[in-house]
This record gives structure tokens, C-alpha cells and sequence, in this order.
């Protein structure tokens, strides 16, 4: 590639990046979560809270970053609005919504953490919950809109670190604590 094309793509190409590393560092933040939350790693987990919320910043700013080089992309010519609101940029429209709102629920539900005691452990522990649904947002955006979505490597290399977290997932949420017996019905 020439230094011209470089300069003329630079933004892009950060931007493309810091996307893709957004989505390797909040899937591995998500599958350790999910590993410390399901006590699968029982007693490690004090150690692993400071790996999961280093994690979780870096995905954080690897997403400033993937939103904020589109903003000096002269191709693209995305503004502020464009790319913190949803359904406000005319680029791909539902695509880019899909990944602003997972984006805004990564950051917000992600940076809960130090508000945690003032809005009560465990309405926080609730809330924490739905920063999954912030990486899936993310995944179905990278996937619905991202340049290299239909790369084998892509695929291969998203799956790597994407699947884990999302058997996890899909465990967490299949998998139900035993119950307490239920009383027979009587007979009326």
C-alpha cells in the first residue's frame, strides 16, 4: 500500500482495528465475567476482578477510539451526532444504530462499576447483566456491517474469542439452579 493511499485511508483503517480489538477485549471481558459470576473459578475470583475490569476499559476505549477516527474519515464523513445517535447517520443505517446502542450499553453499564455504591450493589449487579447484550449489539454490528465480516479470517478469528463467551452465555442462561419441589396439585 503507498504512503498516499495509507494517509487517505489511515482513519479507516484505525477505525476498522480499534473495532475489531472492541470485540476481542469485551468478549474476553465477558466470558471471564461469566466465568467469575458462574463460580467455575472458584476462589480465583479476586484476582481475576482486576484482569475483567482491565478488560473492560479496553474495550471502552478501543470503542472512542473505533467511533472517534470515523470522525476525521473524509470517505465516510461521519459527524458527532452521526456517531453517538442512533438512526441519525444515513450510512448504513440499522447497522450503525445496532452498534451505537450496543457501544452507549458497554460504556454506560461498563463505567457502572465505580457508581456501584451509590446505586446499591445489587441493582447494579442487575444492571451489569445486560452488558451482554451490549457485546451482541457489537457482534451483529461488526457482523451486519463490517468491512472484513465476510473474511474467513475475520470469522475465524472472531469466533476464537466469541464463541467461548457465547456458550457461556447461552449456559448462564439455559442452565437453572435446582428448585424446591413443587407441592402436588389437589384435586379440586
Amino acid at each position: 500500500m503507498s504512503a498516499a493511499a495509507l494517509n487517505t485511508h489511515l482513519f479507516w483503517i484505525t477505525s476498522r482495528a480499534a473495532g475489531s480489538l472492541a470485540l476481542i477485549l469485551a468478549s474476553l471481558s465477558v466470558g471471564l465475567g461469566l466465568l467469575m459470576a458462574g463460580k467455575l473459578l472458584k476462589g480465583r475470583t479476586p484476582d481475576l476482578r482486576v484482569l475483567h475490569e482491565a478488560l473492560a476499559l479496553g474495550t471502552i476505549a478501543a470503542l472512542v477510539v473505533h467511533a472517534g477516527a470515523l470522525l476525521f474519515d473524509g470517505f465516510i464523513g461521519m459527524s458527532v451526532v452521526d456517531v453517538t445517535v442512533p438512526f441519525a447517520s444515513g450510512y448504513h443505517r440499522f447497522w450503525t444504530s445496532v452498534g451505537i446502542i450496543g457501544g452507549w450499553a458497554i460504556v454506560v453499564l461498563g463505567l457502572s462499576f465505580y457508581v456501584r455504591d451509590r446505586i446499591g450493589r445489587n441493582r447494579w449487579k442487575l444492571l451489569h447483566r445486560f452488558t451482554a447484550l451490549g457485546w451482541l449489539l457489537g457482534a451483529g454490528h461488526s457482523l451486519g456491517e463490517g468491512t472484513d465480516a465476510g473474511q474467513w479470517w475475520f470469522l475465524a478469528s472472531m469466533a476464537i474469542v466469541f464463541l467461548p463467551a457465547l456458550a457461556l452465555l447461552v449456559g448462564r442462561w439455559t442452565l437453572r439452579r435446582p428448585s424446591t419441589p413443587q407441592r402436588a396439585l389437589r384435586p379440586l
